[in-house]
């Protein structure tokens, strides 16, 4: 009897949208929720363990099914749990995908299921709002150590502010006064060394500026990353009421495309340097550490039209000594040589670089050129550090 169950469960999967998790898109999910009725990858299903009596995780084809749970499934699926439990995801909701870091996920199947927000649109307060204040652990510019900050965003001065809690004058000065029209966030938990760890970044004095924070709640911290995405469409409604609003939620945060060690050699030839490269789609920026708040330099990529390209290896104006694994970024004003540890990294930036140089140039580009450039052309500022 239970092969039986288990061959019309796997007739079951093969109907249109079970053939994917119903939380994140990856395909040929191997597991399901007996008591949602939905199919799921392995790692959502480990993120439904914690749900308690609300999801009863099983094996498709390892664990023991009864002819209720098979009925269920049947009555249910992915799509029709969808119409219940997505049917009021607002559009600046970033809904995670198979690469999607952990928290992300982990939040989302929370929402869903347990909280209820999108199935009451009342329950998302905590990041729909006009104006959110909280506290997150904020990594100091010089001391480096995470220390209590209080954040403010407020969607009506299109700002997002941070204060030092011991500041006891009755009216506090904000630390950072950031203008969220500028304002990108990236989960980094990696990088920060907490799960919950986001690195905020903007524009300051010309340069890009990097706040690293978190929070010891995921909750907490994917509110953050949910009221600054849902104040940013909100500004861009009201800028542009008559367009689409998926199209407006496009881009309203993007990840980090590539980060990692790299040696880059000195525009006068001088022996490589290690730095830590992160390319935030056509601006390619180093570091000396990956938490520095700012850049050494940043440089911008445009388009292959404009000159710009990549090839592995050195020129004759750049000798390397037969360094292995190196290649060269060419701009119209300058060469940068730099060298990976291995071909695999090697491989990785090469490719992910031409897919930025081959993508077309968008407004926002343009307006990132005319930031960066004139700094280079100017004062040398780029390629001097």
């Amino acid at each position: 009897m239970a092969d039986k169950y288990r061959q019309a469960l796997g007739q079951i999967i093969r109907e249109p949208g079970n053939g994917v998790c119903a939380d994140c898109g990856t395909e040929h999910p191997s597991w399901a929720s007996s008591t949602i009725g939905i199919f799921l990858c392995q790692d959502c299903a480990g993120m439904h363990r914690a749900l308690n009596s609300i999801s009863r995780v099983k094996s498709v084809t390892l664990d023991n099914w009864d002819s209720d749970q098979v009925e269920l499934m049947q009555g249910i699926g992915n799509s029709r749990a969808k119409e219940r439990y997505e049917m009021n995801v607002p559009p600046f909701y970033r809904r995670p995908q198979k690469e999607s870091v952990e928290v992300l996920k982990k939040e989302w199947i929370f929402a869903k299921y347990q909280r209820l927000e999108f199935t009451d649109a009342d329950k998302q307060d905590a990041y729909n709002c006009a104006k959110k204040e909280g506290l997150l652990l904020k990594l100091g510019r010089d001391r480096k150590l995470f220390q209590q900050r209080k954040f403010v965003l407020s969607r009506p001065e299109n700002k997002l502010q941070y204060f030092v809690i011991e500041d006891s004058s009755k009216k506090p000065r904000p630390k950072a006064e950031i203008d969220l029209d500028e304002v990108n966030a990236v989960f980094v938990p990696e990088k920060i060394g907490h799960p919950y760890g986001m690195q905020i970044t903007f524009y300051k004095d010309g340069s890009t500026r990097s706040l690293f924070v978190h929070s010891e709640s995921s909750k907490d911290i994917v509110d953050w990353y949910h009221a600054i995405r849902a104040a940013k469409l909100e500004r861009r409604r009201i800028a542009f009421p008559d367009r689409d609003l998926d199209t407006l939620a496009e881009d309203l945060t993007r990840d980090f495309m590539l980060e990692g060690w790299l040696y880059k050699m000195g525009p006068r030839n001088e022996p490589f340097k290690r730095r830590w490269f992160t390319l935030d789609k056509r601006k390619l920026m180093y570091y000396e550490d990956p938490l520095n708040a700012f850049p050494k330099g940043e440089i911008f990529i445009g388009h292959r039209d404009a000159g710009y390209h990549v090839t592995t290896g050195t020129t004759e104006d750049k000798p390397t000594g037969g360094s292995p694994f190196c290649f060269t970024l060419h701009t119209p004003d300058r060469k940068f040589v730099l060298k990976a540890e291995s071909k695999e990294e090697m491989d990785k930036w090469v490719d992910m670089l031409n897919k930025v140089i081959d993508m077309p140039l968008t407004p926002q580009d343009s307006k990132l050129a005319a930031i960066l450039v004139p700094k280079k052309s100017n004062s040398i500022r780029l390629i001097k550090r």
